[in-house]
């Protein structure tokens, strides 16, 4: 049963803009609400999270070009993504259940099947 569900990516060239959606299913957990990204061949990372109060962390990566929001009601998470490099290109994924303690981040094992974004040069 698929819990997380996440929307959004495609094909998408260089400088454009793409909109990530996430929405949690059920009475899935929801907590602080993030975004993993993983490139080709690479470890999973941490993109941007957004607290139930509404602050939020980017990754040195996106900030600037990525902006992070979610919506208690829907129970989803979205990524504006703008300004996009090559560099984005990776499988995204969203994790509704981060725990946060002293400034860091830590995933659970919230994810749902990932969206792929491909960014062409």
């Amino acid at each position: 049963q698929i819990h997380v569900e996440e929307s959004g990516g495609g094909l998408m060239q260089a400088g454009g803009s793409l909109n990530l959606s996430c929405v949690v299913r059920d009475s899935y957990c929801i907590s602080v609400m993030g975004w993993y990204r993983q490139p080709p061949g690479k470890g999973r990372e941490l993109v941007a999270a957004v607290r139930a109060d509404g602050n939020t962390y980017y990754s040195d990566f996106v900030a600037g070009r990525f902006i992070i929001s979610r919506d208690n009601d829907r129970r989803a998470v979205y990524l504006r993504m703008s300004s996009l490099i090559p560099d984005d290109t990776a499988v995204y994924y969203c994790n509704p259940c981060l725990n946060y303690f002293r400034g860091a981040y830590y995933a659970t094992d919230s994810w749902g099947q990932g969206t792929r974004v491909t960014v062409s040069s």
